[in-house]
């Protein structure tokens, strides 16, 4: 499968015990092959990254990369039960994050879903926990 597609991204940040939740509906670019996804679109003033493009890219269910570029520049890396120091571009500067993996589904082929739940740290401290679930919108089984 391999289309242009709106999709849904759910992002929900628990920070401190608040609970932040935001969803971003926008055009993507999805290629699903038996074993990975990828994941294209173009960020938003609503994300905050506006004249960037994230890459998503999941291989065999268990590992995933978020890849940013233009505007401003990160990548992070996923890892089901391992733990990766990533560097992380924002509008203030680059960060280098720790980001451990809690779970990742990639169910896009099956049911048109990719979820994944991790927290991240900096500097040693714990920042958030994280879940980020993608839906693409008006989902058909073999599209």
């Amino acid at each position: 499968m391999k289309k242009n597609q709106l999709i849904s991204l759910l992002s929900i940040q628990v920070q401190d015990d608040e609970r932040t939740e935001s969803e971003l509906f926008t055009q993507s670019v999805i290629n699903c092959t038996k074993n990975n996804s990828t994941i294209i679109y173009e960020d938003t003033e609503t994300t905050g990254f506006d004249g960037s493009v994230t890459t998503i890219k999941i291989i065999n269910g268990k590992e995933a990369s978020i890849m940013r570029t233009g505007t401003s520049n990160s990548f992070l890396t996923f890892e089901i039960g391992k733990k990766h120091y990533c560097q992380y571009g924002t509008p203030f500067g680059m960060f280098q994050m720790g980001v451990y993996t809690h779970a990742i589904e990639d169910t896009l082929t099956e049911n048109g879903r990719l979820y994944m739940k991790y927290t991240l740290d900096l500097n040693a401290s714990k920042l958030s926990d994280n879940e980020i679930t993608i839906t693409i919108q008006n989902f058909k089984k073999g599209q």
